[in-house]
């Protein structure tokens, strides 16, 4: 029986020496202990070697995908067919292979994984004429190589480059802005008309730099860096400027300011170009699409291109807002419309109305675009190119159907009605300039004494119904007080036949209550005279 043993350097043909130890698959290792043990097991019947690591990997990709390589193929012609021996195979798959196109029957078991391991733990010895170092080396060549080739990896798409360049971009422009800021006001002080007339940050850093102090603009030229009406007005202002005396040492500190702010800003230049040119080479349709630097910044914001060519679109669309997303997810409102995809250019060309729906359209083409170029082997642009054509072609219809709507129908144009000029005179109402009522204090002082009198007799009324109201309570206590005294005279009568010392209590009691009866009637006949 023979074995095929694939190495980093080359194929390796063994034949199997004793065949009977292969039966005993558990101690089967014991017999790979040691090279000499190995060699009364196996021998190397043939080596085809490698000429370099490119014939190495090509040898592999081949294997990996179950393929038979040339050299093999001229290899096991030209052995094992002359042998008429069953070839050892370490893949099942390859096996098939060549049993289908060179028609010789491989084996694959559990022995023969046994066995190449135990080939695999002596290689060393079993193979001459390879030394232990180069073997190493090109086991670690063929393994980076073959990792590339997997993942498809080019030096040129590193996209880590630029999630750093973006993030120092954005850095630089911080700190040159908190620099410029800086230096206008330092330098303010001594002459704060400068500001005013000068908008430019860099062109002012500059006129810093070349004139310093504020006496040396009367002589100093200003042409390379300003117009002439403004160098003029630099000139008549520093004459007549208001601001303070400043010391050589202090303009000296300005000035120094004024080339970090120049040096920053043209490293800032520098770096935007190695910018453009990296987003070029790495993601070229999403360069087209959105520009470097949106497009940057989304690499950067999902850490790297192949984790951004896994979001869906609306996630790419929405990208950079997950704060305000949350925050309308938590307060039941509606979510936002757009990231960081808002600082495109077909963003920002198109009305508040639409800036949504070109949003989304755009997110999905974008993601097609960032797919297409992390997985794509093409590095043109040419499907970026197609898919922003057609963006800005639906842009242009949304926008006109939009005039359309405003204008006329749908379909056509409004038509042009003929003009008619109609005069109206209208007169001025004074009405309108006073919020105060219209009637006069005349009017008003009458309608409050009305009401008072109102008020008066409503009271009168009130106060007469209560008097009526307590002469009949009176009334009624005195009928009911009479019943009852009545009855008391009944109940002495017959106490003061059965008991004589109560019939002396009685007449004092009966004789107090009568009074107030005969006040009344006296009061009546009185009444009754008048």
């Amino acid at each position: 029986m023979l074995v095929l043993f694939e190495t980093s350097v080359g194929y390796a043909i063994f034949k199997v020496l004793n065949e009977k130890k292969l039966q005993e698959v558990d101690s089967l290792w014991k017999e790979f202990e040691t090279p000499e043990k190995a060699n009364k097991i196996v021998k190397l019947k043939h080596f085809e070697k490698f000429q370099d690591t490119a014939e190495a990997l090509a040898a592999f990709t081949a294997l990996m995908e179950g393929k038979i390589n040339k050299q093999l193929k001229k290899v096991l012609k030209k052995i094992v067919k002359e042998a008429h021996e069953p070839l050892a195979v370490a893949d099942a798959k390859l096996g098939g292979v060549i049993k289908e196109k060179l028609n010789l029957s491989c084996i694959h078991s559990p022995v023969v994984n046994e066995l190449m391991r135990g080939i695999r733990s002596q290689m060393d010895g079993l193979i001459p004429g390879v030394e232990p170092r180069e073997m190493s080396a090109m086991c670690l060549g063929l393994a980076h190589s073959l990792s590339r080739y997997r993942l498809k990896f080019s030096a040129d798409k590193v996209d880590t480059m630029i999630v750093q360049a973006i993030s120092l971009l954005d850095d630089l422009d911080k700190e040159l802005n908190n620099y410029i800021m800086r230096c206008r006001e330092w330098y303010g002080w001594h002459f704060p008309e400068l500001g005013k007339i000068i908008s430019d940050n860099l062109t002012y850093c500059k006129c810093l730099q070349k004139v310093g102090d504020r006496k040396n603009y009367a002589s100093a030229t200003l042409s390379e860096l300003l117009p002439e009406e403004v160098e003029a007005e630099v000139k008549a202002a520093a004459e007549i400027s208001m601001g303070t005396e400043v010391s050589e040492e202090d303009i000296c500190n300005i000035l120094h300011l004024c080339t970090q702010v120049i040096e920053i800003s043209e490293y800032r230049t520098q770096l935007y170009e190695y910018l453009q040119n990296r987003m070029m080479a790495i993601a070229p349709n999403v360069t087209v699409m959105v520009g470097e630097l949106v497009g940057a910044r989304l690499i950067a914001h999902a850490g790297s291109l192949l984790n951004l060519a896994k979001h869906a679109a609306s996630t790419v669309q929405i990208l950079g807002a997950e704060k305000a997303l949350f925050r309308a997810l938590k307060s039941r409102r509606d979510t936002p419309k757009y990231g960081l995809i808002y600082h495109a250019s077909l963003v920002g060309q198109t009305s508040p109305k639409h800036k949504g729906k070109i949003s989304r359209m755009l997110a999905a083409k974008t993601v097609l675009a960032i797919r297409y170029d992390a997985f794509g082997e093409d590095s043109s642009s040419a499907m970026g190119v197609e898919n922003r054509a057609k963006l800005e072609a639906r842009l242009r219809t949304l926008e006109d159907r939009g005039i359309r709507k405003i204008s006329g129908t749908g379909k056509a144009l409004a038509k042009t009605e003929k003009y008619e000029h109609k005069s109206e005179v209208k007169t001025y109402d004074p009405s309108g300039d006073s919020t105060l009522p219209t009637y006069s204090k005349k009017r008003k002082i009458e309608q409050v004494d009305k009401e008072e009198e109102v008020t008066e007799k409503k009271a009168k009324k009130a106060k007469i119904k209560v008097k009526v109201e307590e002469e009949e309570e009176e009334e009624e206590v005195l009928v009911e007080e009479e019943t009852s005294t009545k009855k008391k005279k009944k109940k002495d009568k017959k106490k003061h036949i059965k008991e004589e010392p109560l019939s002396e209590e009685e007449p004092c009691t009966s004789t107090a209550i009568p009074s107030p009866e005969k006040k009344k009637k006296k009061k009546k006949k009185k009444d009754s005279e008048d």
